[in-house]
């Protein structure tokens, strides 16, 4: 088999820090080469060596057996190289068809612009890979699956022979990700060489060939897929067998803390929705896309008030009419999309920290900014979160500390009941397995816990017991010793296994 792209002995170094240390890679033809590694790994910085980012301190790079003196993101671009990110990079206010034409069409500022000639090109080139999109439609129009396959599409139409794919299924539906898969597989018929990056363990099997492993910018090694399993990977990825990312704690469950019954509202689609959790307990909050497990958080924390129903919390019924009214109940919520909901990128750790409890550390109008300090710092070493001071900008630390600030957030808010929507999405196996840690302490002293997670290992490996939902509703609650992947997507789907109770 041909091989398109070779890396030698790469190393690459940022001031003290050493981000490569000698890593070895090679991509043939009509290959899919998943590289996987925790955050830190050096993922990042071997991807931007490849497409000329960076250049590296010592290491050869090759492509076609042909070495590459100098590279930078055009040299790259001519050599067929082209990156998909996770955010695709493209003018908003632009047509597809101008999108794909400004990446692919050369000559000067003055050239003339053949329209119909651009359009009829786009339309190829969505055509090649799937894409059921107009070249007329606006790209601000389009889902991010829908901007994924343009931005494919202009690759291909550049003449890609290697493609880079950097967590491409992590903001896309069950449905979304088959069809990515589909494009994926037409594109390796092709002749297209693939590098996939992913945190999903799970989905690796069903689309790459082989797998290399990264630790602390080294070169682990490379496997088969074929030969390789998840326990292994992980393993691979952070020393640590798959038991140690799913540490559950055993806890004696006490009084029920929060319970619904009937909770219903119209304007998100919850509907009679009866659950309980208990102190110290996590109840893991299974479904799938659409299910209503965010909706349904988002009615506990009074953001969209429920309209049918009862919540009681601690024995009585309250009415949850807003956030600042479930604050002040003990209810905490930390969101599915951290970045934009959950922490303030640009503020520092300290800020963020105390964002919801300002009240508590102002008087007479005067923030006290020792107090706030003293706060963060308590965070920072209770939750292990790895941040240069608590003076640096949030939006500079790794996804998974991102998510133990905002965790830190609300805890400083003393609650009795915390709602985890997606805690550890987006994040490596080893941040994964300190968040899985931190909801384990939690419940250990007494905190109610609903976790919301589309993967079932995790909701499998870390409830105590699981509310299935199905088109707004709670279709069944399984005890953990019942619980299986078979049998909690059954239910997800709609259908009910035999010897389980509707809820």
């Amino acid at each position: 088999m041909e091989a398109l792209l070779r890396l030698n002995a790469i190393a690459k170094s940022f001031g003290g820090v050493q981000a490569l240390k000698g890593v070895s890679f090679e991509l043939n033809a009509g290959e899919v080469h998943a590289i996987v590694g925790e955050n830190g790994a050096g993922k990042s910085t071997l991807i931007k060596v490849i497409t000329g980012a960076h250049q590296p301190d010592s290491g050869t790079l090759e492509i076609r057996g042909r070495a590459v003196a100098y590279n930078d993101p055009g040299v790259a671009r001519a050599l067929g190289i082209a990156a998909i990110y996770q955010q695709p990079a493209l003018f908003p206010d632009l047509t597809v068809a101008e999108n794909i034409g400004l990446r692919l069409e050369r000559g000067s500022r003055w050239r003339i612009v053949r329209w119909r000639d651009r359009r009829r090109r786009a339309a190829e080139l969505l055509n090649r890979v799937g894409a059921r999109i107009a070249p007329e439609a606006l790209v601000r129009e389009l889902s991010m699956p829908q901007q994924q396959l343009v931005e494919i599409a202009s690759a291909l139409g550049a003449d890609a022979k290697v493609l880079i794919l950097d967590e491409p299924t992590a903001s896309l539906s069950d449905r979304e990700v088959e069809n990515l898969f589909r494009v994926i597989r037409e594109l390796r018929g092709q002749g297209v060489g693939m590098i996939y990056i992913s945190h999903r363990l799970e989905e690796l099997p069903r689309v790459a060939d082989r797998v290399t492993v990264l630790r602390d910018g080294s070169y682990v090694g490379t496997r088969l897929m074929s030969e390789v399993n998840r326990a292994e990977l992980i393993r691979l990825m952070v020393g640590r067998e798959l038991s140690a990312v799913f540490p559950k704690i055993a806890v004696e469950p006490g009084k029920v803390v929060l319970e619904t019954r009937n909770l219903s509202c119209r304007a998100s689609g919850v509907r009679n929705v009866s659950l309980s959790v208990r102190a110290g307990e996590i109840l893991g909050l299974a479904g799938l896309v659409g299910a209503g497990r965010t909706e349904l958080a988002r009615v506990l924390f009074g953001l969209t008030p429920a309209d049918g129903g009862q919540v009681i919390l601690n024995g009585k019924p309250v009415v949850v009419g807003s956030a600042a009214q479930a604050v002040g109940m003990g209810i905490a919520y930390v969101p599915e999309d951290r970045r934009r909901h959950g922490v303030i990128l640009e503020m520092p750790v300290a800020a963020n920290t105390t964002l919801a409890v300002l009240k508590k550390i102002t008087s007479g109008g005067m923030l006290s900014f020792g107090r706030e300090r003293e706060i963060a710092r308590s965070y920072v070493e209770r939750l292990g979160t790895k941040t240069p001071s608590i003076d640096s900008a949030v939006g500079n630390l790794s996804g998974g500390n991102q998510q133990k600030v905002a965790l830190a957030r609300w805890l400083a808010t003393g609650p009795s009941v915390i709602i985890l929507d997606e805690p550890t999405q987006g994040v490596d196996v080893g941040a994964k397995a300190e968040i899985h840690r931190l909801m384990g302490e939690l419940a250990q002293r007494g905190m109610a816990v609903m976790m919301i997670s589309s993967e079932l290992p995790e909701v499998l490996g870390m409830s105590d017991r699981i509310a299935v939902m199905h088109g707004g509703r709670v279709v069944a609650t399984l005890d953990r010793a019942d619980a299986t992947q078979e049998k909690v997507l059954e239910l997800a789907l709609g259908h009910r296994p035999e010897g389980t109770v509707a809820a």
